[in-house]
């Protein structure tokens, strides 16, 4: 098969048994563009590797180091497989084009729930925003019921954020993270969605602050990216 590429994967798509989720890190913004063109030039090259393989994504990052990788996986059997017969020849490529490449680690999902601002209405996301929440250990349940909390939180909102598109919250199959990849018109859109004065988000709500202080929550972080590049199956 050959590859199709376009710019934003589909976070909804069915058939998705596992998402991976990882980060490269560049260390100028010149690097960053070459390893993308590079990403590009290794996989258009090759034949699709296998229907398991759903999607394969790749964002910049706003602060000028760093590539997000999200990729869509019929199950882990199948990234398995794709490891074993086609990883080493598209990695060796990159890192020959890009060399000093530090890879940072990588994790699994599972997409738990999805929420849209304007269900039916076409905007195309400038930035995507990824907001990580970590646990003290591994608990289905807890990261489930703090994602619940969180649509609580949003559906308690004063005034809902105009820049939101959509929100896909995952939760890491190993039970002790929850990932957020939440869809923006534009960086500047969050960053209005988060200064808003008492009303923004994550605002000093009762809800919010149930949010904050979920049983056994111990950090996370919020990363901005820009699409850059999305393959598929052509």
């Amino acid at each position: 098969m050959s590859v199709l590429s376009t710019t934003l994967p589909e976070i909804t798509r069915p058939g998705v048994g596992v998402v991976l989720v990882s980060r490269w890190r560049l260390g100028t913004p010149e690097a960053r563009r070459a390893a993308v063109e590079a990403i590009d030039r290794a996989w258009r090259s090759r034949e699709w590797p296998d229907a398991g393989l759903l999607s394969y994504s790749v964002l910049t990052g706003n602060d000028g180091d760093s590539l997000l990788h999200y990729s869509q996986w019929s199950g882990p059997e199948a990234y398995e497989e794709f490891v074993r017969t086609h990883r080493d020849g598209r990695n060796a490529e990159i890192d020959a084009a890009v060399p000093g490449i530090e890879r940072v680690g990588m994790g699994a999902y599972e997409l738990y729930r999805s929420l849209e601002s304007a269900p039916g209405e076409r905007r195309v996301p400038g930035c995507v925003v990824l907001v990580e929440a970590e646990f003290d250990g591994p608990d289905t349940e807890r990261q489930k019921a703090w994602v619940d909390a969180v649509f609580e939180a949003l559906d308690d909102e004063p005034t809902p954020a105009s820049g939101g598109i959509s929100a896909h919250f995952h939760i890491s199959v190993d039970g002790t993270r929850v990932l957020n990849y939440a869809e923006w018109e534009s960086e500047q859109a969050h960053l209005d969605a988060l200064a808003a004065p008492g009303d923004g988000v994550g605002s000093d709500t009762e809800a919010w602050r149930r949010v904050r202080n979920h049983p056994g929550l111990t950090g996370g972080a919020v990363r901005r990216y820009t699409p850059a590049l999305s393959l598929t199956a052509g």
